[in-house]
């Protein structure tokens, strides 16, 4: 008899308000800090929260694409992301709501691989399919663009 996994579970993390700007986030055994830079009035210790969005994305894209890789039977290696966001403020400073926040996301994407053209073309369909991060944040209405460039590993 087979056991088939849990495809849904619970994710439980915690934060403690140090400051008005700084955040300690546990998960796991893990801590990680949330800060504002000084010119915030932050203590610069830590990821601003849309930092630590925009890094979720990176590490997601990194994550699940390499998973899809090795399933689709080829490797990729180091992987170098460049990611630019443009961010209407207006909504954290007060000013006005803001539906979407990030209008457009680009990612400039280096990975070494031995994959073919196909393959790698199979798994970016695949990405856009599987990684939670980016499906979030294209259903708030951001454009997420994905420019990779490929190497021989």
């Amino acid at each position: 008899m087979a056991i088939r996994p849990k495809t849904v579970v619970e994710m439980k993390l915690g934060a403690v308000g140090e400051t008005h700007a700084r955040s300690q986030v546990t998960v796991r055994d893990l801590s990680s800090t949330i800060d504002e830079p000084v010119e915030r009035d932050g203590t610069n210790l830590g990821l601003t929260p849309t930092e630590t969005l925009m890094s979720s994305l990176l590490g997601c894209t990194n994550v699940i694409s390499k998973r899809i890789a090795h399933r689709m039977g080829f490797e990729m290696g180091e992987m170098k992301i460049a990611l630019t966001a443009k961010f209407d403020r207006r909504g954290t400073n007060l000013m006005e709501e803001v539906d979407v926040p990030f209008p457009e996301i680009t990612m400039d994407i280096e990975v070494a691989t031995n994959g073919t053209r196909e393959q790698i073309d199979a798994m970016k369909a695949d990405l856009q399919r599987f990684c939670p991060v980016a499906k979030v944040i294209r259903g708030s209405g951001t454009t997420l663009i994905e420019n990779w460039t490929t190497k021989p590993l």
